[in-house]
């Protein structure tokens, strides 16, 4: 039976809204209940409403038991429905005293004004049972007044509470359709349903994890007329690796994707990469169907696509296709999706054994920034002279750019500094940067080719530091 009204635990307790509410209403407005009759639950903060300050911090409890930090300023209503979320006001005990985890951050000093602490607070719960770099789990969490050496160490002392939710909180995903004046969000169960939607309604947003549309929402307060989600159509998050390398389904988001690459020889590069992809709120939902749906040349995962050779699966109800992704960006955030089709999924080819790839991407900040240059590199040798070169760039002209004029200057030749320099002269024909607040057109060239140096390097001399850090005086 097709569900007519959202609905999802909040905080462990079965929530189900009015027929009529607006699908695409934010989580956090609705939280805070400033739209369609929320709870008023005002713990859970707008700073930027655009996913980067992290003050909107709630937690997806998911069925495996895992904790995802998301956005609630990206989230919308429609997205949530059979799913539980959890915000900082369900973090008491059953007297109501506070979580462990706040009462660390109270007496460590980890805490001033406030404003921030909550969206801190529901990180670190997840990071508690996930574990890993502290820093890398407060990346999508902006303190402006307390500094973060008391949260770090909060962090780093962390031990699970051991919570989790009944597998009965989670049914079978099911078909849903919810509707409000004016709008009509789709959830299909299966391909077919989901294909046949698109064709019938070819002009509606395609939303999976809504890292990008959500944007339209909570800085530009559209409200789209119809929608379609990707949810809860089971191919679109299947994930299969092999030795031959990553299949992905379109809507897979990209914590997953980052936990599979560590399952495929060769793509360590991807994997450092991804691991600096926005946030962990923002990896929680994003996927790679929508950077390549939104077909930016900024867009971080399309570089190591391009590289790769992957190649992406579209389906409709007259078949599938598949296409190289080079061929399937065609222009400024233009792909060559047809008004029928959806993106399936993304072949990632593994690497030849003993390749250099690497995966690159230069910004003004190392988390939570947009990249200034993207590239992705793979160069493969046999007998010490280069024999495959596909470089990838990004940030230097309308799209993606394969540098095939610099791949020439590599070939049949030892990968040595005097072909990497011709290669890197090569450039000039390749790519066209243009000059913004981010770096002139001079720069982004420069740093295309030093990326291409700092490749060699690596290959050639694997004990030499290519990345500095940070520069400390006096140490």
């Amino acid at each position: 039976m097709t569900a007519t009204s959202i609905a999802f635990l909040l905080n462990g307790q079965p929530t189900a809204l009015p027929a009529a509410t607006s699908p695409t209403t934010s989580l956090l407005d609705w939280l805070r209940g400033t739209a369609q009759g929320g709870p008023g639950l005002t713990g859970t903060k707008e700073g930027c409403a655009e996913g980067d300050c992290g003050a909107c911090t709630v937690v997806l409890e998911e069925p495996d038991g895992r904790r995802t930090p998301i956005n609630a300023c990206l989230t919308l209503l429609g997205q949530l429905h059979g799913r539980a979320i959890r915000t900082v006001e369900g973090l008491r005990g059953p007297d109501g005293a506070p979580h462990p985890i706040q009462v660390a951050m109270a007496e460590s000093d980890g805490t001033q004004c406030g404003f921030c602490t909550p969206g801190i607070v529901m990180s670190a719960w997840a990071h508690c049972r996930t574990g890993g770099d502290p820093h890398e789990a407060l990346a999508g969490n902006l303190c402006r007044c307390t500094g973060y050496r008391p949260i770090v160490e909060v962090f780093e002392r962390l031990e699970d509470d051991g919570a989790r939710l009944p597998a009965a909180a989670f049914p079978p995903p099911a078909a849903a359709r919810f509707e409000a004046p004016g709008q009509a969000f789709h959830l299909p169960a299966t391909l077919d349903e989901l294909l046949a939607l698109r064709a019938a309604h070819p002009g509606a947003w395609l939303l999976a994890g809504g890292t990008d549309l959500g944007l339209r929402v909570s800085d530009h307060r559209e409200v789209p007329a119809e929608v379609i989600c990707l949810l809860n159509v089971p191919e679109m998050h299947a994930v299969e690796a092999s030795p031959a390398g990553l299949r992905l389904g379109a809507a897979v988001s990209y914590a997953r994707m980052l936990r599979a690459c560590r399952d495929v020889i060769g793509l360590v590069g991807l994997e450092g990469l991804l691991a600096r992809l926005g946030s962990r709120q923002i990896r929680g939902l994003g996927t790679l169907g929508g950077n390549l749906g939104t077909a930016s040349p900024i867009g971080d995962a399309l570089p190591p696509l391009v590289a790769l050779g992957a190649t992406v699966t579209l389906a409709s109800v007259r078949g599938r296709r598949e296409l190289p992704v080079e061929q399937f960006l065609t222009g400024y955030r233009r792909n060559a999706l047809a008004p029928d089709e959806v993106i399936l999924s993304v072949f990632l080819p593994a690497p030849p054994p003993g390749a250099h790839f690497a995966c690159e991407k230069i910004s003004k900040r190392h988390d939570q920034d947009i990249a200034t240059v993207g590239a992705a590199m793979l160069v493969d040798m046999e007998g010490g002279v280069v024999t495959t070169a596909r470089l990838a760039f990004g940030g230097v002209a309308a799209t993606v750019v394969r540098a095939r004029s610099a791949e020439a200057a590599l070939l049949g030749r030892p990968f040595d500094a005097a072909a990497v320099a011709d290669a890197a002269r090569a450039l000039e024909a390749d790519i066209a940067p243009l000059s913004d607040w981010r770096g002139s057109a001079a720069y982004r060239l420069a740093v295309a080719q030093g990326l291409l140096h700092r490749l060699q390097l690596r290959a050639t001399r694997p004990g030499l530091p290519t990345h500095v850090m940070a520069v400390m005086e006096g140490v």
